[in-house]
């Protein structure tokens, strides 16, 4: 089973820059977006063997989510069921057979951190509810989870450090995560490797590999198991972020 997590950081821009054919080349049985900056009907968007799921702001040109599958769901929910969190279109989930698929884009804490205290909520609550999943069923959870946990996670921790993506509170809250029985894929198949899913449209980083992993597949631990990779398409433009992969045996 191949999944693919991508932001797109707007899907009508995206689709201009190629993204149609990276999807078929791609050719996932789960492909996850975040950031489509959508509402309904503002691009027929379709491919052949696949039903789409979409999650849309309320506010116009914001956020938003969407899966692609391969694989016809037993049910799809949006949101995680708590209002003050449920209007910014941030997560989509299927419930399969034997497995939760999650697809979530974290909100950003913001510059001046603006919006720490609102994302630390948002991170208890989330967590909650991945938990109230993996106690049903594993959970794979993908997307922008707008985190950098690790000093190997991002070119420059020294000078980012408590800047947000990179606060000691948000990777704090990753770590919680991970204990309350979950594993990020990629870090646990290459626990040296250096490779980011985002840079910055500024400053000329994508050119210099000024990055930071930000892009996500984390996965209950009863999975692990079943992992036979992880992988980041540094190679596949067209967003500031590129699309990470997970291979699982399901």
């Amino acid at each position: 089973m191949k999944l693919i997590s991508w932001n797109v950081n707007g899907l009508r821009a995206c689709e201009g820059k190629g993204f149609s054919d990276a999807f078929r080349e791609l050719d996932a049985d789960f492909f996850c977006l975040q950031e489509t900056k959508m509402q309904a009907g503002q691009l027929d968007l379709a491919f052949e063997g696949y039903e789409s799921y979409w999650n849309y702001a309320d506010k116009k040109g914001y956020s938003g989510t969407a899966i692609f599958t391969k694989h016809h769901p037993l049910s799809v929910s949006y949101g995680i069921g708590i209002d003050e969190h449920d209007h910014e279109g941030r997560v989509i989930t299927l419930e399969m057979d034997n497995f939760y698929l999650v697809t979530c884009y974290t909100p950003n804490s913001q510059d001046g951190l603006k919006r720490l205290d609102y994302r630390m909520q948002w991170e208890n609550d989330f967590r909650a509810y991945l938990l109230q999943l993996d106690a049903k069923k594993p959970v794979i959870l993908c997307g922008d989870l707008n985190v950098a946990h690790q000093e190997i996670d991002l070119k420059n921790p020294k000078t980012n450090r408590m800047n947000a993506g990179f606060t000691d509170q948000e990777r704090e809250q990753f770590s919680n995560l991970l204990a309350a029985g979950f594993t990020d894929s990629f870090r646990y198949k290459y626990p040296e490797q250096v490779t980011y899913s985002w840079w910055s449209y500024r400053f000329q980083a994508r050119q210099k590999n000024a990055g930071w992993r930000i892009d996500y597949f984390v996965i209950s631990n009863s999975l692990r198991e079943r992992m036979e990779d992880a992988h980041i398409y540094t190679e596949i433009l067209g967003s500031d972020h590129c699309p990470v992969e997970l291979k699982i045996d399901l």
